[in-house]
């Protein structure tokens, strides 16, 4: 009996042994999975947004042409809506005011319009295919290609662009050196053309939006000092009987009170729901561009003030936090303060003025060849030598 005991508690031994070794293997291939910078939690979030990745990189440039699409018959819309309900408004009200409104306005439909339209047909440029290079970064590992300083690869276009800022499916094309000063424009102006239309439209809002009856009807009988009730119409009528509305007792009194006609009959109703639901519309579409594209605007609008791109605005934030963990301070090579960044964006350089550049729609393309850019490092001497703008 005392054997049968030895042998079961020697084999009970071995297979616990034989299990803590396993499992002794199996945390040993967990830590050295995890414990190097090749599974950290970026890594990990690479490898589960991947898929997603797949999809916008493979399908993206189908959905563009509909985004740009979606965008004209939303401006139209929009549009239409102002003339046909704000114009006959202020036009009533004073027509010296709606004139001014009117040359205001348009002035700025046509920017939004020509902006958008340039941003959606100007290429943001790419590298030259066999021409020699002034200077290179570095070697694009999709496109076996050289890359110039600024670029970036675009896996939605499957190419490389000058200076990128990011892929817009809503113009259908990259944001890069070729257009990116008329992308940032149509974000401005058509923030600002949203805010015109909800600060000269909070009158007509409140009228047809926020008053729901119509104009030229009063109260017909005293109501003071006694209970009041609404009928059908929302006309408030004086009740002489407490139990008038009594289902038990009696049935509903019948008034003959006067009803909006503007709201209730024939065509007339018709015509003002529709003018309701376009006002809807247009409200909540002007917030809602003014919220997300503001927001966006005055995120560029601080980059280009610092002299970056959306992409170079990570890549410093990473070099800043390296130099700091080595006592040193990094500096952005393409930011010649915010006056000279905002003049070379827009191009207010080689006696081009405020008024016709940027106030006005204009052609005119990029200082430079999109291949190299002057630095901080070099702007002296390329002020000495003349070839600075």
């Amino acid at each position: 009996m005392g054997r049968i005991n030895w042998r079961f508690h020697k084999r009970s031994a071995g297979l616990i042994n034989y299990f803590h070794l396993r499992w002794s293997y199996m945390k040993l291939c967990w830590n050295s999975l995890t414990h190097n910078s090749h599974m950290n939690a970026s890594y990990a979030t690479d490898v589960c947004m991947e898929p997603v990745f797949w999809i916008v990189d493979n399908y993206t440039h189908l959905l563009g042409p509909f985004f740009v699409v979606g965008v004209a018959l939303l401006t139209t819309a929009v549009v239409s809506i102002a003339y046909w309900i704000g114009l006959p408004f202020w036009w009533e009200k004073s027509p010296t005011a709606t004139v001014i409104l009117l040359i205001i306005g348009n002035w700025l439909l046509l920017n939004v319009v020509f902006h958008y339209v340039m941003a959606v047909i100007t290429p943001a440029g790419e590298p030259p295919e066999g021409a020699s290079l002034k200077e290179v970064v570095g070697i694009c590992k999709k496109c076996i290609s050289p890359k110039p300083p600024r670029t970036h690869h675009c896996s939605v276009c499957n190419k490389c662009i000058l200076k990128m800022d990011h892929h817009c499916p809503w113009l259908n094309n990259c944001v890069g050196y070729g257009n990116h000063r008329y992308f940032f424009l149509y974000m401005l102006y058509t923030t600002l053309g949203c805010l015109f239309l909800i600060l000269f439209g909070i009158e007509i809002g409140y009228k047809y939006l926020w008053l729901d009856h119509g104009e030229n009807w009063t109260e017909t009988e005293p109501l003071e000092g006694q209970p009041v009730k609404l009928n059908l119409s929302g006309h408030i009528i004086p009740v002489t009987h407490l139990n008038e509305y009594d289902e038990d007792l009696l049935l509903p009194a019948q008034h003959n009170l006067p009803t909006p006609s503007e709201l209730f009959d024939g065509s007339d109703s018709s015509h003002f729901a529709s003018r309701r639901r376009a006002l809807w519309f247009m409200a909540f579409m002007c917030v809602a561009v003014v919220i997300a594209l503001g927001t966006l605007c005055s995120w560029h609008a601080k980059l280009i003030t610092r002299g970056e791109t959306s992409i170079e605005a990570h890549i410093n934030q990473s070099e800043r936090k390296r130099y700091q963990a080595q006592n040193k301070t990094y500096i952005n090579p393409y930011n010649f303060g915010p006056k000279k960044n905002w003049r070379l964006f827009l191009g207010l350089v080689r006696g081009r003025t405020f008024w016709r550049t940027v106030l006005l729609p204009s052609w005119h393309k990029p200082e430079g060849d999109g291949l190299s850019f002057h630095t901080v490092h070099d702007y002296e001497y390329a002020k000495q030598i003349d070839e600075w703008p």
